[in-house]
């Protein structure tokens, strides 16, 4: 046996190849896609995503529906799929026969053969998809599809985040607003509903700002006039919550508007340094305007023009397609509120352009988020399909999704310490994989947390500056610096890794039998014999760690022999006493004997905080560690009893010391439409640290003037105190101290609601894509 001192920066460089390495082979599987496309052939096949398997009345396949087999798949989640076709899905608000949807289906066809190639090549991978430019899209393995209560599919592809991240550049939009007297009734309504829309289209490597504009410029969050805020879900559903304040009277002063607009994008210097646009969104323009493009925007016209008519009339029509064409721009008309959605979508196509032109593959990585279908995180990665001739239209965004769960597989827990965990953030700080990030409101629902997969990571990573926090961590340095290596036979290592009381992590990786289809069946205890008794076992294994899981086998086993003899020497009728012991060790092996019956499994997978997980050592495992040896830990199930927050806590501030901690990504309840729904809210709760430097404490509790005395005594070589209280005084009128978390309300205090304005003006640290294509000499003439 030996130790060996752990390199931290070479382990974390190690961790960033590993997973680099994750998302190349991902990346390989896009890239096929896209170069397949220039040589796809027709074909006369459409299975609709809703329709497949459907029959009518008389028991016939509906049109474009079809006998679909559908089998269940363990590889996703269960889900009965289609292994050798894919699915098309349209969605409600368009014809499923509309000429260009069925070309697009028929010329796309053909990437069945490259998505079921991608799928042998990588047994890994799991849904792979095209989503057109379009609107339909096309999904890997074949799915079925089931509409929503009132029989509706929302999903557009072309609304979401991965598709327009790829399809586009990172950009700086400022949004101008007519509110003068002619935009009254529907037509205010429709430019409110077109604003939110444009909104929907910003991700969080863009930059915005929205003016309203009569004979005034009025900014419709007063706190950020003259600057550009970041597309974050939090800054935009801010924005959306000030459209109804927008009120039309007056008369409308463009040349104003424009001008403030031109000034934001060329002098903030805080946006995406990459695209720049201007969305009009108006009723009419008398004047062309030239001497403000001139003055601003010629020649170079950086700034693109997107003017959006509202209403039926096109009276001042002509003004408006000027101020698009002559700045590079796309004027579309919105007569109703039906109109908006698809009317927005086309400004998207026009700024990819010079990306498409540049035959640019950007990989893109978008955050981490939960899939409606599956339920679990996943990370997507996509390109943007170029067509056959270089005219600067989009076909679409290829791509492929990869679980959270894989990444961390790649993680060496085993030498993290029992403190130690890794995380992955995007260039924007948004968490990608945490131990505190937590998208589900509770264990089991299906309910996502809104902004969950925009969760900053000052939001779970808490920063104090009372010294006795910084004690704390200094103290406790030191733990997993070094890792322990033992070696063993192998023979007497799978011996005693194969015994019934032993068990592995479920989420711990120490053979990948994902890589291979006949390797998927094995758990992990027959993937490491396979692995280290066959000559080429053509599996992936971590040596190291198996080695050492065996070394923890051998070395345990006889606490088997220990536990049995126990059991078997008990008196029938001794008094209840231990129910059961179990062990644990850093490579994730752990025993259990039980010595009566639960009522209940012990430390199941739901337990999440009682066994090894994928990104942290078990709760009791932690504390144990945590204690000088020899010392015996004590703890009580949170169903028992009344819980320490809940009781009169006025002893205990003689032994802990308290400190504020705000929380901004908590939920609330709230009052809205006359029920009840959760919103995002900032919360501020306090904590407790224990004084382990105090034994012994005393003092008085002045309850309404009746005094009574406490002590607090440590109980050595264990984590247990005694509080003794005098009991002569009734104290019950007397408030505890609580640790549940209090919401902040902003607007009733003048001082927080300059603090909102900061936190709104804040510009987080975060990294610029490194790709930006805002132009290209031939888009003019595409």
């Amino acid at each position: 046996t030996s130790s060996k001192e752990i390199d931290g920066a070479k382990l974390v460089k190690n961790l960033a190849q590993n997973m680099e390495e994750i998302f190349r082979k991902k990346a390989e599987a896009t890239r096929v896609s896209t170069c397949e496309e220039n040589n796809l052939k027709c074909s006369y096949e459409y299975f609709n995503a809703v329709l497949i398997n459907e029959v009518d009345e008389d028991g016939n396949s509906v049109e474009l529906g079809g006998e679909f087999l559908l089998e269940p798949n363990d590889h996703f989640n269960n889900l009965s799929v289609n292994l050798s076709l894919s699915v098309v899905q349209v969605p409600t608000n368009m014809y499923n026969k509309d000429p260009d949807i069925v070309n697009g289906v028929y010329w796309s066809e053909a990437l069945n053969k490259v998505f079921v190639d991608n799928f042998k090549r990588d047994p890994t991978l799991i849904w792979q998809y095209f989503g057109s430019a379009k609107g339909f899209f096309r999904q890997y393995p074949g799915v079925k599809w089931h509409p929503d209560e009132h029989g509706v599919i929302a999903f557009d592809c072309r609304n979401r985040k991965w598709y327009i991240q790829a399809a586009t550049s990172p950009k700086d939009v400022v949004i101008l607003v007519d509110v003068s007297g002619s935009m009254k009734g529907l037509r205010l309504t429709i430019a409110r509903q077109t604003v939110a829309s444009i909104l929907d289209t910003l991700g969080d490597d863009d930059f915005f700002n929205i003016i309203a504009y009569n004979q005034e410029i009025h900014y419709v969050e007063p706190c950020l006039n003259g600057t550009l805020v970041q597309a974050d879900s939090t800054n935009k559903d801010h924005f959306k919550e000030h459209l109804d304040k927008l009120f039309a009277k007056g008369i409308g002063l463009l040349g104003n508007a424009l001008t403030e607009a031109f000034t934001i994008l060329n002098e903030t210097g805080r946006g995406s340094s990459c695209s720049q646009a201007i969305m009009l969104i108006t009723d009419g323009a008398t004047e062309m305007y030239d001497d403000v493009f001139a003055k601003y925007n010629w020649p170079e016209r950086k700034v693109r023009i997107f003017p959006y008519l509202i209403g039926r009339e096109s009276a001042f029509a002509d003004n408006l397609k000027w101020m698009a064409c002559a700045n590079k721009g796309y004027f579309s008309q919105i007569s109703t509120l039906a109109d908006v959605q698809e009317n927005v979508m086309r400004y998207l196509h026009v700024m990819s352009r010079p990306k498409v032109i540049d035959h640019e593959h950007d990989t893109v990585w978008t955050e981490a988020y939960v899939d409606s279908a599956v339920s679990i995180n996943i990370h997507d990665m996509l390109l943007c399909v170029p067509p056959q001739k270089n005219q600067g239209i989009l076909l679409g965004v290829v791509g492929t999704d990869i679980p959270i769960q894989e990444l961390m597989k790649t993680i060496p827990k085993h030498k993290l310490g029992i403190h130690g965990y890794a995380f992955a953030i995007t260039n924007n700080g948004y968490i990608l994989t945490h131990p505190d990030l937590r998208p589900m409101y509770q264990e089991g629902q299906k309910r996502k947390k809104p902004s969950y997969s925009s969760v900053d990571l000052s939001e779970v990573e808490w920063e104090d500056t009372e010294d006795v926090v910084w004690t704390s961590v200094a103290l406790s340095r030191g733990h997993g610096k070094y890792f322990f290596k033992g070696n063993v036979s192998l023979e007497a290592g799978l011996h005693d890794l194969e015994q019934p009381d032993v068990a592995l992590a479920d989420e711990w990786t120490y053979c990948n039998t994902d890589e291979h289809h006949d390797h998927r069946h094995l758990t992990q205890v027959q993937a490491i014999r396979l692995y280290m008794t066959s000559r080429k076992p053509h599996l992936k294994c971590d040596r190291e760690l198996i080695q050492q899981v065996l070394f923890d086998a051998v070395v345990t086993a006889p606490l088997e022999a220990y536990w049995t003899g126990l059991a078997l020497n008990k008196s029938e009728n001794s008094d209840k006493g231990v129910e059961i012991a179990f062990l644990g060790t850093r490579t994730g092996l752990s025993r259990t004997n039980l010595f009566v019956v639960p009522e209940q499994d012990f430390l199941t997978a739901e337990d999440k905080e009682g066994v090894f997980n994928a990104d942290h050592f078990p709760l009791w495992y932690k504390r144990a560690a945590e204690q000088v040896a020899g010392t015996f830990v004590y703890s009580i199930p949170f169903s028992s009893g009344m819980m320490f927050k809940q009781i009169n806590t006025h002893p205990r501030h003689a032994t802990y010391t308290s400190m504020l901690f705000f929380n901004l990504v908590f939920m609330c309840a709230a009052q809205r439409a006359q029920r009840t729904m959760m919103v995002p809210c900032d919360t501020e709760y306090p904590a407790f640290v224990s004084e382990r430097t105090i034994k012994e404490t005393t003092g008085n509790i002045d309850c309404g003037g009746c005094i009574q005395t406490f002590v607090i005594q440590q109980i050595p070589s264990s984590n247990l105190f005694m509080v003794v209280v005098e009991n002569k005084c009734d104290c019950s009128s007397t408030l505890p101290v609580t640790m549940e978390p209090i919401e902040i309300i902003y607007i009733l205090f003048y001082k927080i609601k300059h603090l909102l304005c900061d936190r709104l003006k804040f510009q987080k640290d975060r990294r610029r894509p490194q790709s930006c294509h805002p132009f290209h000499p031939e888009v003019h003439n595409a």
